[in-house]
């Protein structure tokens, strides 16, 4: 049974204007999520016609993955880009003959109640919970230095109260060569698709998301204001580079919807 604590509003029209702002937006970010994980995976595949497990696919390949690659996927959720990272080590094992690998994938959130969901999955589609699942903060990561050669964070760097401290994080944990990788929503940049989608996430996606989630937190009013809202794509390389990752660059997805940010520790 979800909390009372889950189910009082977190967001209202007031603090929706710019949800980055708000002093104690960690919290409130905490407790909308903790509220909506039982039903987070249908309504992103429903919400997104199914397309985020090809972002989260696209991703994984940029990362250009070697078979004895460590990965840190940060605010993993329900764990499926973990799981993608998961799967593209396997392969790349089975390719050489080689065992399954052990251990070398972490997923990291600092909502607990996306995590058991996320620790069942594993189970469920490998036999053994070969990933490593910790609650944890991306600003403040409980792993040494240079541990990583991936770290990656799908839609959840907008969620972060300090998205710089953040990223410096992810560059303390990677290795020399190490890659970032970034998977976040974005707005399309021609003006009739940013006009027709902004009328979808906005009106639409709020009142179906709500419906299935029984969510009470405002959890899908502030997912459109907190991609509206948020830094720029200018913004976020620039951000990259200053925390010391070189090669930083973008590629835009369905139509600039999704983007993908790399960048390399040197």
């Amino acid at each position: 049974m979800v909390s009372s604590q889950t189910t009082t509003p977190a967001w209202d029209e007031g603090l929706l204007k710019n949800p980055h702002t708000v002093a104690d937006k960690r919290g409130r970010v905490q407790r909308m999520f903790a509220a909506i994980a039982p039903s987070y995976d249908l309504n992103n595949r429903l919400h997104s016609l199914w397309m985020d497990q090809h972002w989260r696919r696209k991703a994984v390949k940029w990362a250009g993955l070697n078979k004895s690659d460590s990965v840190v996927d940060v605010a993993c959720g329900t764990g499926d880009l973990t799981l993608a990272f998961r799967y593209a080590l396997e392969r790349l094992e089975s390719l050489d003959g080689g065992t399954r690998p052990h251990e070398r994938v972490i997923g990291i959130d600092f909502t607990y109640e996306m995590l058991p969901i996320a620790r069942s999955k594993s189970t469920a589609r490998q036999g053994t919970p070969s990933i490593i699942y910790l609650n944890g903060d991306a600003q403040a990561l409980p792993l040494p230095d240079a541990c990583a050669d991936v770290v990656s964070i799908a839609f959840g760097i907008r969620n972060v109260a300090d998205p710089a401290t953040a990223i410096r994080e992810f560059h303390r944990i990677l290795r020399p060569g190490g890659r970032l990788i970034i998977l976040e929503f974005s707005l399309p940049t021609n003006s009739v698709l940013r006009g027709l989608y902004n009328f979808y996430f906005r009106k639409i996606l709020p009142r179906t998301a709500t419906l299935i989630s029984g969510d009470k937190t405002g959890a899908y009013k502030y997912l459109p204001e907190s991609v509206n809202t948020f830094i720029g794509r200018e913004q976020m390389m620039a951000m990259m580079s200053k925390a010391g990752f070189d090669k930083v660059e973008h590629r835009a997805m369905t139509f600039g919807v999704c983007i993908c940010y790399r960048g390399v520790k040197e």
